[in-house]
């Protein structure tokens, strides 16, 4: 394993930030021109972070109670703006840091998805990633045409295929295809542009693609999917992994069971990075952390329906029918996310304590103290774990926050000799890579 940690950020979507939490600043009105989250990528950039996801749905939820009342009160998982059109403009205000938009194969075809991750490639001289999702609520396939959406493992066989299909088109060009050449009056040689006729079940293209292969010819793949289905399609395909944990065990289990998969389908385990998401809570000293998070503690009581309606959203699971002061039944299953509803239902806690853990958006039972003290329980777990390192997440992220783990985190984690001080390759692939 590399004793160094890499760091990226989880974003929940392009949409309005802490609007209305202490120090959120003008991030309510700026948001929408992306302004806020290019100053936000900038700063990650100067604190080296490997990349920057932005996540994505494209529906309404009414996900809680039958009703979208909920989403669109708190501005929770609605409105949102296209992730693709933020990654292009943060891709011209930055240099280094990977940029990683969401698009869901289930909403756009191969030939779609493999120009539009190419032009971008170009616009970033080689920092774009693509955060393959299988798409998960009905609502969302109805605003595309479908009644539903497929079976959860089908929706992984179609994304099996639509990666397939996509690769083939990113290879219709040769290297050396572009010639360039004013002597001779040839641009492309055309006998390195291939047609592909890429036929499968589900998807059939013909190509070739009509954009130039971008500086990494495809985009870094990024997977979420802890089921075991997608666990399969994650160790085939990603890149990096979007994971959670309750426990360093548990993160520890999951990574090791990434790694044999990938092994057993002749994969180096060691080029695909699995990243937990984490949300630390800093102060100067201990004593005002733990007091920020008792404070955190409070507002997650009081914003009881906020947090259970995103749940319900991420899960498809309408958690308004259930006693909140009882654990979720053991055999409650959804055509959603199954990972993350089964990890609920394996806790044991009540839906209360599930939706009323602090910020309730990934592992932070260490990670509260100084810079000091969570750079030093982060570079533990690391070792723990075996690698490889974590995505920072806030679910209302302000400028504060952000520099705090920026100013704050970063500096104390290159101090332990843990943490890049500086981008070691031009590509988002190189740097991932690069330990």
């Amino acid at each position: 394993m590399s004793d160094r940690i890499h760091l990226g950020w989880f974003l929940d979507g392009f949409r309005v930030p802490a609007w209305n939490k202490p120090w959120s600043g003008t991030s309510s009105r700026d948001w929408t021109s992306g302004r806020f989250y290019v100053d936000m990528a900038r700063d990650l950039e100067r604190g080296c972070f490997d990349y920057f996801m932005l996540e994505d749905n494209n529906y309404v939820p009414d996900s809680f109670g039958g009703t979208m009342d909920a989403y669109l009160k708190y501005g929770q998982r609605a409105p949102k703006h296209d992730p693709t059109a933020l990654a292009t403009i943060i891709s011209q205000a930055t240099e280094h840091i990977g940029i990683v938009a969401t698009v869901a194969t289930t909403e756009i075809s191969p030939y779609r998805l493999a120009r539009l991750m190419s032009t971008l490639d170009h616009f970033s001289d080689g920092r774009i990633g693509w955060n393959i999702v299988t798409g998960s609520n009905d609502q969302a396939a109805q605003n595309f045409g479908f009644a539903a959406q497929p079976a959860h493992d089908v929706r992984y066989d179609l994304a099996d295929e639509f990666v397939a299909a996509a690769k083939a088109l990113w290879n219709s060009w040769e290297d050396g295809a572009v010639v360039l050449d004013d002597k001779s009056n040839v641009y492309v040689d055309a006998s390195k542009v291939h047609v592909v006729d890429y036929q499968g079940e589900h998807f059939s293209t013909r190509g070739p693609l009509n954009t130039i292969p971008g500086p990494q010819r495809e985009p870094v793949f990024l997977q979420a999917g802890v089921s075991p289905r997608g666990i399969r399609f994650s160790a085939q395909t990603a890149d990096s992994i979007i994971a959670t944990g309750d426990s360093i065990p548990a993160m520890k289990a999951l990574r090791e069971r990434v790694r044999a998969e990938a092994a057993a389908v002749g994969r180096d385990p060691d080029a695909i990075k699995v990243m937990f998401i984490t949300e630390p809570v800093l102060g100067d000293t201990i004593d005002e952390a733990e007091a920020k998070l008792v404070r955190i503690e409070e507002d997650a009581m009081r914003t009881y329906d906020h947090n259970l309606s995103g749940l319900a959203s991420v899960t498809t699971t309408d958690f308004s029918k259930y006693d909140p002061d009882q654990p979720l039944p053991a055999d409650l299953t959804t055509n959603g996310h199954q990972g993350q509803l089964n990890d609920m239902i394996r806790s044991g806690k009540t839906l209360r304590e599930l939706a009323t853990a602090p910020l309730a958006n990934g592992y932070r039972e260490t990670f509260v103290g100084t810079p000091q003290s969570v750079a030093a329980a982060m570079q533990d777990a690391v070792e723990e774990i075996g690698g490889d390192g974590f995505l920072i997440s806030s679910l209302s992220p302000t400028r504060r926050y952000v520099s705090e783990i920026v100013d704050g985190l970063v500096p104390e984690l290159q101090k332990r000799g843990v943490m890049r001080d500086r981008y070691e390759g031009r590509t988002l692939r190189e740097n991932l890579l690069a330990f």
